[in-house]
């Protein structure tokens, strides 16, 4: 109880900064914790931890054994973490610049180019072509377009489901828009290695989920197998969305505003709404 009491005075001398700098390192906390969630990268986090309190309660206790066993290895947890964590401190780095601070941003704009791709995403799904559109925001996809074929041209239907088309060289890979232009066709994507997901998810739709996790875009799927069409946006998959749940989903992520009446029919399709286990193995070999 008198440690208790020596603490409380330490309050009245908290000044403005420190609480900046309590509440700063509270959000680095918060977001470190938020990619790690549910990943393998948790367990390793939780190992760490745990190797850390023993080396502790070893000098504490006074084991001489155990304190010179973890000695030789507590100094490179530092280097390992950085190793370990890559991809996960890549992403929260790119989770941070990502915010719309003071409310910049927003990428992805033009609303002609929404109707675009619903008029195709609803063509592809009538006729059970698989499709995978990914819609740049803020953070760059420069890697991901140079992985693919330039292409620079004005976003249009027709171009969509000429790209997609079945036979075709660039049918296979992800398309990437810029506002309003495919910059680039046939693109390889990062797969997302989130345990949690389910095994029967296949290749298209896991590039779709991954190249979420890194960047702030938006990915559209729509499956070979059943029609269906998915959205994928910062690492979570909607799946067997109606193209008026898809608009709403494109406009609130970008900001779109709507300027004119939908040229597209937004009453619910015949699309059946079938779980992530009955997608075809043919999604699972679609993308490299």
């Amino acid at each position: 109880m008198a440690n208790f009491h020596r603490f409380l005075p330490s309050f009245s001398n908290l000044t403005l900064t420190g609480v900046v700098d309590i509440l700063v390192v509270a959000v680095l906390i918060y977001q470190a914790l938020g990619v790690v969630r549910g990943t393998r990268a948790g367990h390793i986090l939780i190992g760490i931890f745990i190797m850390l309190s023993l080396y502790a309660v070893a000098l504490w206790a006074g084991l001489e054994a155990l304190r010179t066993v973890l000695s030789f290895i507590v100094p490179y947890l530092g280097l390992a973490i950085i190793v370990l964590f890559q991809s996960e401190i890549r992403r929260t780095l790119a989770r941070l610049g990502r915010k719309r601070w003071f409310g910049l941003g927003g990428g992805y704009r033009d609303p002609e180019s929404v109707s675009e791709i619903l008029l195709a995403a609803e063509t592809l799904s009538a006729q059970k072509i698989g499709a995978l559109i990914v819609l740049e925001r803020d953070i760059g996809l420069r890697t991901f377009i140079e992985s693919g074929v330039l292409l620079e041209a004005r976003l249009t239907r027709d171009l969509l489901l000429s790209i997609f088309a079945p036979g075709l060289p660039l049918h296979d890979g992800a398309v990437i828009v810029q506002k309003d232009r495919i910059t680039s066709a046939a693109c390889f994507l990062p797969l997302t290695t989130n345990p949690a997901l389910s095994q029967q998810l296949g290749t298209r739709h896991r590039a779709a989920i991954g190249i979420t996790e890194e960047t702030d875009c938006l990915s559209i799927v729509v499956s070979e197998e059943t029609g269906r069409i998915s959205l994928a946006a910062f690492g979570e998959l909607a799946p067997g969305l109606q193209l008026a749940e898809l608009r709403e989903r494109i406009e609130r992520h970008f900001g779109v505003e709507r300027t004119a009446p939908s040229q597209i029919d937004d009453s619910p399709a015949d699309i059946p709404l079938v779980d992530a286990a009955a997608e075809s193995a043919q999604d699972k070999v679609n993308l490299p």
